[in-house]
């Protein structure tokens, strides 16, 4: 009859059971050329733990590194004539930066077609790699925006411009939600319209952000 005191030190043979020693689990791999040899578990761990960390510091700006170059356009009647005190433009480039944007400059033009298109359009020529354009994206009869915009695009951007109503909506930021506003490619510029309350512009920053990097460095590869 065993000892039920003395300690269970080897395989016990019994289905399932999870009572082996660090020093019997040694034995059983090395003599069973069925399992992995210990060596390996720990190399391949340290493999994956590289891989991970990689990509994490790949996915991830180096402080001070500038994705690319930024415009804002503001599209609004009164700050056209110096009479908003919104100060939306300079919000705007402030999230850019913080996005690691270099903001060449914040242009206000009048809520006039042909001025927002040929804002937007000396964006393109200018080379910049993003332009947001703020305001102009309603349904009133001024809000021309999208009709602005639309000619210059190559590319619609729809689930930029999906996720930009939906973030919107979510946080509360009707005209946001509610936007016609559009994103797309022209050339090698991304655009995006962004409604012109301070809640659209931040939510709508923070939605923006991310997928213009993504996208920058997509137009980038070609």
């Amino acid at each position: 009859m065993s000892d039920t005191g003395s300690p269970v030190t080897g395989n016990t043979g019994l289905p399932g059971d999870e009572a082996e020693t660090e020093a019997s689990l040694d034995v059983r791999l090395a003599g069973d050329p069925g399992q992995v040899d210990p060596a390996d578990v720990v190399a391949a761990d340290a493999a994956a733990r590289e891989f991970v960390a990689r990509h994490e510091k790949a996915s991830r700006s180096p402080e001070g590194e500038e994705i690319g170059r930024a415009l804002v356009v503001l599209v609004d009647d009164e700050a056209a004539h110096g009479d908003d005190q919104r100060h939306l433009g300079p919000l705007v480039g402030e999230l850019l930066a913080e996005a690691g944007f270099h903001v060449d400059a914040a242009v206000v033009v009048s809520s006039d077609e042909v001025e927002i298109r040929n804002a937007l359009n000396t964006a393109v020529i200018g080379g910049v790699d993003l332009v947001i354009s703020v305001g102009g994206v309603g349904v009133g009869a001024r809000d021309v925006t999208p009709e602005a915009t639309e000619p210059l695009l190559d590319r619609r951007l729809r689930g930029i411009e999906e996720a930009v109503r939906s973030s919107g909506l979510a946080a509360g930021a009707t005209d946001g939600g509610l936007s016609r506003g559009l994103a797309g490619i022209s050339g090698q510029t991304l655009m995006v319209n962004l409604a012109d309350s301070r809640a659209a512009v931040r939510d709508g920053m923070a939605t923006v952000a991310p997928l213009a990097r993504y996208v920058i460095e997509s137009i980038s590869e070609f």
